[in-house]
């Protein structure tokens, strides 16, 4: 039984399908991981994972990349007809569903995990109805389901054609490991933490996170710190180094780059802060916070409502609002005990909802089901 997955990058694949793929090489399939190595491409091939490298610009919207990335994976679906295959992302979803269905490959699952800029806007734009024209060419076939992680995308698709309900299913979020990300009380610590983890990307909130820290700046500073965790990005989105050093003065404000670990700042942490505005499907960095035991500051926008129940294990503000944001910190930063209780909240709703074995489970379902299948 071969799967072929095809993920951007291979650091995504690590931190957010890694164990579904193990599960399923233990389940009998022949996995084979298809993504740009960014330098950990060794880490795959350690777990016995088989490693192609894909063309792929994640960011980019050049046609000549973009045919390219799409050629690839037609010869490699003519090759591997009888195969699944599990597209994760936009970009994979749009190339790869097109090259399978032309191609004849015997089943596909696309993942949408968040719809990203191109969709953030109020009105649909030009580019945005030819993406759905091209899924929705492509998913007029059997033996093809579509993964979505929150209700808003999910009805998106629905509403223009791009499913029918017997193809839309739906796992919240890409699960964490509760046996690894355990609950851990806060730290005992004069200096409380304030961390955000995430690309340096604008619409993913950080101009607002870092205005927010401004406005609590003269109250806090020398007992308070923001940990900003998450590497530079290459979009036209994304926040300029200069910027972001310029900004960040590497005492009361942080930046720290990507973390490999996010387990141990999680644990070194008092408050996860997310004002995000980005289309998220379910952030893996709400979920990760969740099971930590962690509360919670984010937007009251798609993806990051679905992790984050009003007032009980957090905050829900309104986007792009820096005043509000720092309004919650600051109730979060004066009260330990309500604290404790979000934080308790949020592991409580990582067991109910977010647990890593029932997504492992969810999707050797379909795998299965999609295998078995007839035409």
């Amino acid at each position: 039984m071969k799967l072929l997955m095809i993920v951007n990058e291979d650091r995504f694949f690590l931190s957010h399908r890694k164990e579904i793929a193990l599960a399923a090489q233990k389940a009998g399939w022949n996995v084979t991981v298809v993504c740009k190595d960014t330098g950990r491409r060794h880490e795959l091939e350690e777990m016995g994972l088989k490693v192609l490298e894909l063309p792929i610009n994640p960011t980019g919207m050049n046609l000549r990349q973009e045919l390219r990335t799409w050629w690839f994976l037609f010869i490699l679906y003519l090759k591997n007809r009888d195969a699944v295959v599990h597209h994760v992302g936009l970009k994979n979803i749009l190339w790869g569903g097109l090259a399978a269905k032309l191609a004849g490959v015997h089943g596909v699952i696309n993942a949408v995990s968040g719809l990203g800029a191109l969709f953030s806007g109020d009105k649909m734009g030009m580019a945005t109805k030819g993406v759905l024209a091209v899924m929705r060419f492509s998913n007029r076939r059997k033996r093809v389901k579509v993964i979505f992680q929150n209700n808003e995308d999910r009805d998106l698709f629905l509403q223009y054609g791009v499913v029918n309900e017997s193809q839309a299913g739906f796992i919240k979020g890409s699960g964490v490991d509760l046996n690894d990300f355990k609950y851990a009380p806060e730290p005992e610590s004069e200096t409380l933490k304030v961390v955000f983890t995430a690309r340096m990307v604008k619409e993913k909130g950080v101009i607002e996170l870092i205005e927010a820290a401004e406005k609590l700046r003269k109250d806090y500073e020398g007992r308070l710190e923001f940990w900003l965790c998450g590497r530079l990005a290459v979009n036209a989105d994304a926040v300029p180094r200069e910027e972001l050093e310029a900004r960040c003065d590497g005492k009361y404000i942080k930046w720290l780059d990507f973390q490999k670990d996010i387990k141990s700042i999680l644990e070194q942490c008092h408050i996860m802060a997310f004002p995000s505005y980005y289309r998220e499907g379910v952030p893996k960095s709400l979920i990760d916070a969740c099971a930590i035991g962690r509360p919670i500051v984010t937007t009251n926008s798609i993806g990051c409502k679905d992790v984050v129940d009003d007032g009980v294990n957090g905050f829900l503000i309104p986007v792009k609002d820096s005043e509000a944001l720092a309004e919650k910190l600051r109730i979060l930063i004066e009260d330990k005990d309500l604290r404790v209780r979000m934080g308790m909240a949020a592991r409580e709703k990582a067991e109910q909802e977010f647990s890593i074995r029932k997504v492992i489970e969810k999707h050797l379902d379909i795998y299965l089901r999609l295998k078995t299948e007839e035409n």
